[in-house]
């Protein structure tokens, strides 16, 4: 059940950017686009509320739990990037705005940026996993809350994974501009 909410969070995210982003160029109405695109990061507190309301009913902790916590990090840090990466697109399309900005492809300049998104990853890392030892101190009950510090490892086995084979390996073997090369 809480995998169908999850899903149905994801897509009211998705639907109220959208429809923030077609108001505020389509139709011209600023203050109902602020309204909507307000109400995005509602969305997450709903979520959280109704997982912790599944948990503390009895509920044993699934790999849904883990999974909304992870979406909340997500959207805690990666959020306004997100928001802003689809106002610029929407704004290129269909308000004759500039034409989005894409992150740097070589050198030290590419290394900078994926330090910088990995550390965005870690303030999602911290906020996922404070909400899922939260959730194990607030229900109290090991037996039933074992797959949030299972959620906790495959976190953090996903951001050292992220931090070598990203920002380390770009510092170490910076990709070089080709035209440079010659």
């Amino acid at each position: 059940m809480l995998v169908a909410f999850i899903v149905a969070c994801e897509v009211a995210f998705w639907l109220l950017l959208g429809a923030g982003l077609a108001v505020r160029y389509l139709l011209r109405r600023k203050r109902l686009s602020t309204v909507l695109l307000v109400a995005v990061p509602l969305v997450d507190m709903v979520l959280l509320v109704a997982s912790a309301i599944d948990l503390r009913s009895g509920g044993t902790a699934t790999f849904s739990h883990g999974l909304a916590a992870a979406y909340l990090g997500y959207s805690v840090a990666f959020g306004r990037r997100t928001m802003r990466w689809a106002d610029q697109r929407f704004a290129y399309r269909f308000a004759g705005g500039p034409p989005p900005w894409r992150p740097p492809r070589y050198g030290a300049a590419r290394a900078r940026y994926e330090w910088r998104m990995w550390g965005l990853g870690m303030v999602a890392w911290a906020v996922a996993c404070g909400l899922l030892l939260a959730g194990v101190v607030y229900i109290g009950d090991l037996s039933r809350t074992q797959e949030l510090l299972v959620w906790v490892a495959r976190l953090t086995l996903a951001m050292v994974i992220w931090l070598v084979f990203w920002p380390v390996a770009y510092t170490v073997f910076p990709k070089r501009d080709p035209a440079e090369r010659r």
